[in-house]
């Protein structure tokens, strides 16, 4: 009897005896939380082997279908480029298995840092260690050849920030009955200078610390959740890192707003001594990365604010995500003031 959501147990054993062999006893299924969009399990035999299935949400067949294909190829495609992946098992398309595409990979043992409560359990030399790891598997990222690794066709190559103000802007226009000054003044203006791209590079898209498995060590042992990933201009995954990370933007709860992780400067600086693009105008990134989070907090505030995400919600909680917001479109527009002072 099927007792996990998601999971079609009888059809799910025979294709995954048909992919790994020595598969022992049972296998358990357990969902794992703190995603938002894609859903993630772990896979156990008796035996204590361990694997990792990802699959859409429930009642998301058709229109994430491809989302798996995407995941599981650029994951497929990354094994052996130095950039640290679990080994994929294999991907299924066939609906008829469990209701979705999905695809299964090893379970890579290790931590996810996923908050700063958990970080403040890590040694400050870890965190430290976490910090240089993350940047460095960042630039390692970003200098895989895409023709080499058969991804050069895996989106478009130009033209990344523009069409991510496109999309953020609408997805803001969608999201919100507010007017909050400064929005579409800082997407016009991001708009109108947009630098140069400088080649083009694998963008994750959603690069975090709390996107990657660390070791006990510090180092990074598997990087994550690749459903946003396409190709475009990389220094927008650098100055995504600081958006998430600076103290400024009220994130106290992310993990690397604590003591031993790169602050922002460190970042760039890290970042600058293992990459050969020039950061000179990395500002514009920081603003734009500012500009978009303010876009996705908006829809999270406009959904707690409605009810949506459940009643356990106070009105104060609410509140810190409008004004998150406001704070946010802020540090945006000042530090977009910021790169024109420097261009």
């Amino acid at each position: 009897m099927n007792t996990t959501p998601g999971i079609r147990e009888n059809e799910l054993r025979k294709w995954i005896d048909s992919h790994v062999d020595g598969v022992e006893g049972n296998l358990e299924y357990q969902q794992i939380v703190g995603g938002h969009s894609n859903l993630t399990y772990t896979v156990s035999d008796d035996s204590g082997r361990k694997w990792v299935l990802r699959r859409p949400p429930l009642g998301h067949v058709l229109a994430t279908a491809h989302d798996m294909t995407r995941e599981y190829r650029v994951i497929k495609a990354l094994e052996g480029s130095g950039v640290p992946v679990p080994k994929v098992i294999g991907l299924c398309e066939d609906v008829e298995v469990n209701d979705a595409p999905f695809y299964v990979m090893d379970f890579v043992d290790g931590i996810v840092v996923r908050d700063a409560e958990i970080a403040a359990t890590q040694p400050l030399e870890i965190r430290e260690r976490m910090g240089r790891s993350l940047l460095a598997t960042l630039a390692s990222l970003h200098s895989v050849d895409v023709d080499a690794v058969g991804l050069g066709d895996l989106a478009r190559r130009d033209g990344y920030i523009e069409r991510q103000l496109k999309r953020w802007k609408a997805q803001f226009e969608l999201s919100t009955n507010r007017e909050i000054s400064g929005v579409f003044e800082v997407h016009d203006n991001l708009l109108k200078n947009v630098p140069e791209q400088q080649g083009v590079g694998i963008v994750h898209g959603d690069y975090r610390l709390d996107n990657t498995i660390m070791t006990e060590t510090g180092e990074v042992a598997a990087v994550l959740d690749w459903e946003l990933c396409t190709l475009g201009d990389v220094l927008s995954d650098v100055a995504a890192i600081i958006a998430y990370s600076n103290n400024l933007t009220g994130m106290e709860t992310q993990a690397m707003s604590i003591e031993g992780f790169p602050t922002p400067s460190e970042v760039r600086s890290l970042y600058g001594d293992l990459s050969e693009r020039d950061l000179s105008k990395l500002d514009f990134y920081i603003s734009f990365a500012y500009w978009r989070l303010a876009c996705i907090l908006e829809g999270v505030y406009t959904r707690y604010a409605a009810g949506v995400m459940g009643s356990e919600t106070d009105n104060a909680a609410i509140n810190i995500f409008g004004e998150r917001v406001l704070l946010l479109v802020d540090l945006a527009d000042s530090t977009f003031k910021d790169f024109l002072q420097r261009k």
